[in-house]
């Protein structure tokens, strides 16, 4: 069997997977399935500026929380109003946003491009508690209405709702994963290692990081987007705090920094250990805690580093006793 077979049975396997889950494990479990491909989109998303392009942003959750504010506005406020057109409004609010910034951020690195998405961050948060009569405050915007595809109401439909999210946001993971495969992705590597040479071989570093972070927040935004629509509620403590800003860091750095699916993994690792931890203590944060400084002082490389090590020492192990087989 090749490579190319093997892949397309592993898809297959997934995607039937993912199409009998509600069945197979209910509503509670279906919920956390759609937090989790949420939260990957969005650590994912981070990973592309963090990862790839090596600039780190401590504001994130602000392309996140507009995503969200901007699609439930948009069913509150525009009568008739289809879900698929809420949700590219909320992900336009994202890009919006990325747009106005990008000429500010995009000329900056390292601690001063991290420091002024930390100011801008807190600045949108601020902002979203004191504009109550748009954001409604502390409360938030709830109970706003969720039009269906094919249905009335997709509140009335959780089944539907989740496949509808599981589309979108695999749709979203794809798209990301291509674009590290493409050109794109190659300048992104490149003004990670050596923005000089990049400079140098004619492409425009300024232009380049505000496209790569206009992209990247377009993603947030739809992450943002799905997570108002499961919940039925966005907040500023929900979508634009510190700590949803800091939650994709931590995942990103428990799954690897700069492996495409560090991320997910970084995701589904703290959600099975928030699961497991509840049934003890409330405490999620110090475990969380913890388990972030034990993977930075012996897994540098998060866990996809540790698999990748582990994959290259086996290759280079049996690899070598294969040669020496056909010698």
């Amino acid at each position: 069997m090749n490579k190319k077979t093997r892949n397309i049975i592993l898809w297959l396997v997934l995607l039937a997977f993912l199409a009998f889950f509600p069945k197979l494990f209910g509503i509670y479990y279906t919920n956390m399935m759609v937090t989790f491909l949420i939260f990957s989109v969005y650590a994912t998303s981070l990973n592309m500026l963090l990862g790839y392009t090596g600039l780190l942003s401590f504001g994130h959750a602000m392309f996140f929380g507009f995503g969200g504010y901007g699609t439930a506005l948009a069913l509150r406020h525009i009568e008739g109003i289809s879900l698929l057109p809420a949700i590219g409004i909320g992900a336009g609010a994202a890009v919006l946003l990325a747009v106005i910034l990008a000429p500010l951020v995009s000329r900056v690195s390292g601690t001063a491009f991290a420091m002024l998405h930390l100011a801008f961050g807190q600045l949108m948060y601020v902002l979203a508690l004191k504009l109550y009569h748009i954001t409604g405050g502390e409360d938030g915007i709830a109970n706003f209405p969720i039009p269906g595809i094919f249905t009335e109401s997709l509140k009335d439909s959780p089944d539907n709702f989740y496949y509808l999210a599981v589309i979108i946001l695999l749709l979203c993971m794809w798209l990301m994963w291509f674009l590290t495969k493409t050109p794109f992705g190659q300048v992104q590597v490149g003004i990670r290692d050596n923005d000089l040479r990049v400079g140098y071989l004619g492409y425009k570093i300024p232009q380049s990081k505000a496209l790569i972070y206009t992209v990247s927040a377009f993603f947030a935004g739809i992450a943002g987007s799905i997570c108002a629509l499961s919940h039925n509620l966005v907040s500023a403590d929900g979508t634009l705090g510190i700590f949803v800003a800091f939650v994709p860091l931590i995942y990103i750095m428990v799954g690897g920094v700069g492996f495409f699916f560090g991320p997910m993994l970084g995701t589904a690792i703290f959600q099975l250990v928030d699961e497991l931890v509840l049934r003890y203590t409330e405490s999620t944060e110090l475990v969380m805690g913890i388990v972030l400084v034990l993977v930075i002082m012996f897994l540098p490389g998060g866990f996809m580093g540790l698999f990748n090590t582990i994959k290259l020492k086996f290759k280079a192990r049996f690899g070598a006793k294969v040669k020496e087989k056909t010698a």
